[in-house]
C-alpha cells in the first residue's frame, strides 16, 4: 500500500469510527458514557499521516474524536447533514447538536456545542470535562491545532465554531504543507538563496557570530530537555544585524535557513504597520501565531519603523506607538523560534529591546581585502578581466559595500552582452563604478 492509500485509508476508517460515535449519541442522547468511544482500533489506520500526527501528541480516543469533528466538514461538506438526516428523515431544528452555517459553506459547520452533545449528552460533568480541552492549557491550543471560532457579543463561548489549523488540514490530507503565500494576513515573504557561506564575505567576528546562532539552532531542542537550562532559559533566539546598507544582512539571514534547514520569512513592515489603533498589534499576533512552533526564522528589515525608541507621551500617537513597542517585546520574548532584526543604524532600536538580544552582530562595510574577495568572487564565470585590472588596487580605490559591488559587476556583464565580447576592460569597469557612486549619492 503506498501514502496516498494509506492517507486514504486512514482518513475513511477515522471518519467511519466518528460516524458511528456520532450515531450512538443521536441515538442515545442521555447516556453519559458514549461507549463507541473506546471501541476504536488504532491498528486500522496504523502507518497513515492521521495515525502519525495522534500519535505524535499521544492524543486520546476523546481528543481524537473532537479533532476528528473539526477535520470532518473540510473532507466532507455533507458529513454531518448526512447523519443527522439518517435519525431525522423528516427534518427539523436540533439546537442540542449545535453546528452553524458558513457564508459559502452549505453543510453544517460543528461547535464546541457540537463536541459537548456527541462526546458528553446531557452530562453535567462529562461536560465540563470535555470543555477543558477548549483552555489555553490544552496541547490543542498550545501548539495551535484546534479552537473555538469568535462568537457574537455574550452568545456562550462553546457555540463558537470548532476551529482547525489550515496547515494541519493540508498535512492530513496530503502529506504535506505549503509554504504560506505572502497576503494581508500572512505579510512575510519565503525568502532562499542559492548561495553558501563561502560566497559572502564577511569580517571573521561577524562570520563567528553567525555561527554562533547556527549552534543555538542546531543544539538548543537537545539542551532545552534539561530541567535546570529549561527553568531558567526563556524560549526563542533574539539577534540583531545592524550595518549600513548592502553589508549581507539579509543574505546572512536567509544563508542561516538554507544551512539549518529552516524556513526564512522577511515581514513586510508596511503591510503590518497601521495607522488605526490595535490593528499593528492584530497583525503581528497573527503573524507570530502562525509562526509559533514552525522552526521559522523571521527576519524584520529595516526594523527601525517598529521597534525604534519609544518616545515621551505628548499625545495619543504617542502613547499607542509606546503600546505597540511594548506589545512587540511580549510577543518577541515569548516566541519560541529565531527572530533577526535588521537595522542600519544600532541606536535607533529602543533600549528594551537591545537588552533582551541574545547576540548584536555589526556587519561594517568592507575592508580592502575584503573587497577584493567579493570582487573576485562576483565576476561571472564566463567573463574575463582585462590585464590591467587588479582587485586589491579596484578594492584600495573604491570602497563600495558587496552589494554595491554586485550591482557594478551586473552592469559590466549586461554591457559585454550586449557588445558580444568576453572581456571586461579597465575603463568600463570604472565607469559602472562611478554610475553605482551617483546612484548612491556619493560625491565622485
Amino acid at each position: 500500500m503506498n501514502q496516498t492509500e494509506k492517507r486514504v485509508t486512514g482518513l475513511e476508517s477515522s471518519l467511519n469510527w466518528l460516524s458511528e460515535v456520532v450515531s450512538v449519541r443521536l441515538k442515545n442522547p442521555d447516556t453519559p458514557e458514549n461507549q463507541e468511544l473506546y471501541k476504536f482500533d488504532p491498528s486500522s489506520i496504523s502507518g497513515s499521516v492521521i495515525s502519525e500526527f495522534m500519535n505524535q501528541y499521544q492524543a486520546n480516543n476523546t481528543e481524537m474524536a473532537v479533532f476528528l469533528l473539526a477535520l470532518a466538514s473540510h473532507i466532507q461538506p455533507g458529513y454531518f447533514n448526512r447523519i443527522i438526516s439518517g435519525h431525522l428523515p423528516e427534518g427539523g431544528d436540533f439546537p442540542e447538536f449545535g453546528g452553524i452555517k458558513g457564508v459559502h459553506h452549505r453543510g453544517i459547520l460543528p461547535t464546541g456545542e457540537t463536541a459537548l452533545y456527541i462526546l458528553a449528552g446531557t452530562n453535567l460533568e462529562k461536560r465540563l470535562e470535555i470543555q477543558r480541552l477548549f483552555s489555553s492549557e490544552h496541547w490543542f491550543a498550545k501548539k495551535h491545532i484546534l479552537w473555538l471560532g469568535p462568537v457574537h457579543g455574550s452568545e456562550p463561548a462553546m457555540s463558537g465554531q470548532l476551529m482547525v489549523d489550515a496547515e494541519i488540514v493540508e498535512f492530513i490530507t496530503s502529506g504535506r504543507i505549503s509554504k504560506p503565500r505572502f497576503s494581508a494576513d500572512f505579510p512575510a515573504e519565503h525568502i532562499e538563496t542559492e548561495m553558501e557561506w563561502n560566497d559572502l564575505v564577511l569580517h571573521n567576528s561577524t562570520r563567528k557570530q553567525l555561527s554562533e546562532i547556527e549552534n543555538w539552532i542546531n543544539h538548543n531542542e537537545t539542551l532545552m530537555k534539561d530541567a535546570t537550562i529549561r527553568k531558567r532559559v526563556k524560549p526563542g533566539y533574539r539577534v540583531l544585524f545592524y550595518g549600513p546598507p548592502g553589508t549581507g544582512k539579509t543574505l546572512a539571514a536567509t544563508l542561516l535557513g538554507r544551512q539549518t534547514g529552516k524556513d526564512v520569512f522577511r515581514i513586510d513592515l508596511s503591510t503590518v504597520i497601521s495607522k488605526y489603533i490595535g490593528e499593528t498589534e492584530k497583525n503581528l499576533s497573527g503573524l507570530f501565531d502562525r509562526a509559533e512552533d514552525k522552526n521559522w526564522i523571521l527576519f524584520f528589515d529595516e526594523a527601525d519603523a517598529l521597534f525604534g525608541k519609544r518616545t515621551d507621551i505628548r499625545d495619543a500617537h504617542d502613547k499607542y506607538a509606546n503600546q505597540e513597542v511594548a506589545y512587540l517585546l511580549q510577543r518577541i520574548e515569548a516566541f519560541n523560534g529565531v527572530v533577526i532584526l535588521a537595522t542600519n543604524q544600532r541606536g535607533n532600536i529602543d533600549d528594551a529591546f537591545i537588552r533582551r538580544f541574545q547576540a548584536i552582530i555589526h556587519f561594517p562595510m568592507p575592508g580592502i581585502s575584503e573587497r577584493a574577495s567579493i570582487w573576485e568572487k562576483t565576476l561571472p564565470e564566463n567573463l574575463e578581466k582585462s590585464k590591467d585590472i587588479e582587485w586589491y588596487q579596484i578594492a584600495s580605490r573604491y570602497e563600495l559595500s558587496g552589494a554595491g559591488i554586485v550591482n557594478v559587476t551586473h552592469f559590466c556583464a549586461l554591457e559585454c552582452a550586449a557588445e558580444k565580447t568576453n572581456t571586461l576592460s579597465l575603463k568600463r569597469l570604472e565607469n559602472a563604478i562611478l554610475r553605482e557612486y551617483i546612484k548612491e549619492g556619493r560625491v565622485v
